[in-house]
């Protein structure tokens, strides 16, 4: 059980730092704007995901059942912001194909 325990905290502070700086690199970099343009977004989209990423990922890493809020809750919570990143993955997968852009360079 202390082995999946590790293994599960683990994987959730990679997938919060991956968001992290995907946030961080969507609000400051110019590429990623390029990168939104060539995809055929507007600007504010990227805005608005970065945000989304953030949230998640203080929703992932911060403790809530000591805010007051049910283990149960948390759990649903994470849930959800771990489907959302979900659809995330699985949106921009096909943005990028649909864009033409190749699967692996």
């Amino acid at each position: 059980m202390k082995a999946i325990r590790i293994t599960y905290w683990i994987t959730t502070a990679i997938v919060g730092l991956m968001m992290t700086y995907s946030a961080y690199a969507y609000l400051t970099q110019t590429a990623m704007q390029e990168g939104f343009h060539h995809l055929g977004y507007p600007d504010y989209f990227r805005v608005e995901l970065a945000i989304a990423k953030l949230l998640g990922a203080i929703l992932l890493l911060a403790p809530l059942s000591s805010v007051g809020i049910g283990t149960s809750v948390e759990a649903r919570v994470k849930e959800w912001t771990y489907a959302g990143f979900t659809f995330t993955f699985i949106s921009a997968f096909i943005a990028h194909r649909a864009s033409g852009d190749p699967a692996a360079s």
